[in-house]
């Protein structure tokens, strides 16, 4: 995995951004030899995989009005 001070990173950074998106590659940003931020490429797919149950919930009936049972939580 390629390293950059985080100086350089700041002077090239729209390059650099250009790079990681042709080559697919992480680059780790350092500030004073130490790794601080990992720039990684976006992956479409990857934000599909992080939420696989979106979109497949129903609700029947009114989900908003107030429920008549009075809860535990509630009772003095």
């Amino acid at each position: 995995m390629k390293t950059i001070q985080a100086g350089t990173f700041k002077a090239k950074c729209l390059a650099l951004l250009d790079e990681v998106a042709q080559t697919h590659e992480s680059l780790v940003i350092t500030k004073y030899g130490k790794p601080v931020a990992k720039l990684v490429p976006f992956d479409t797919e990857k934000e599909s995989e992080e939420m696989p149950l979106r979109n497949l919930a129903t609700y029947v009936g009114d989900i908003i009005s107030p429920i008549d049972d009075e809860w535990e939580a509630m009772k003095d």
